[in-house]
């Protein structure tokens, strides 16, 4: 009977693989990583360009509105409307040409920023399976990690591996 139970342990011990498990701080990162720094930095300067644009238009614009209110005084007052509601299109058209150039720049941020977290994610697969993780979770603001030891945290390892390859 003994031999038995101690038959049963021994299987139930060799049939319990060892789990490795690691885990990313995201957060951490996505902070890190070269590759999203550089397109933050490249849109962020896409932004600001487009921001001086709209302001230089805008102020062009207004101008023009306050030369057209001088203008207007000497108008009949159909004429100062028919030239009024013109002014007020075009600077409709105005607002909306900037609004979709504005909605263009973020869907196209939007896309990069895709791209990179799909490189990052193939990267922490590529790595848990050359490294034999059965789990690598990700942590930080809304992540699954709660608490993990620092000897499971893979976030630097996974960060050099990323930047190394963004380099080349």
């Amino acid at each position: 009977m003994k031999k038995i139970v101690v038959v049963c342990i021994v299987l139930v011990v060799l049939s319990c693989k060892q789990e490795k498990i690691g885990f990313v701080d995201n957060v951490k990162l996505m902070d890190e990583y070269q590759e999203k720094i550089d397109i933050e930095s490249k849109f962020k300067t896409k932004a600001e360009a487009l921001a001086k644009k709209r302001d230089s238009i805008s102020q062009a614009f207004q101008l023009e509105a306050q030369a057209f209110q001088a203008k207007a005084q000497n108008m009949s007052q159909k004429k100062a409307q028919e030239e009024y509601g013109i002014m007020q299109q075009r600077g409709q058209f105005i607002g909306q040409q900037l609004q979709q150039e504005d909605q263009q720049l973020q869907a196209e941020g939007q896309t990069e920023m895709d791209s990179v977290v799909s490189k990052v994610k193939k990267e922490i697969k590529a790595y848990g399976k050359v490294q034999g993780y059965t789990y690598i979770l990700g942590g930080g603001d809304g992540g699954s990690v709660l608490y993990g030891i620092d000897a499971n945290d893979l976030t630097d390892e996974i960060i050099k591996i990323l930047n190394d390859n963004y380099k080349k």
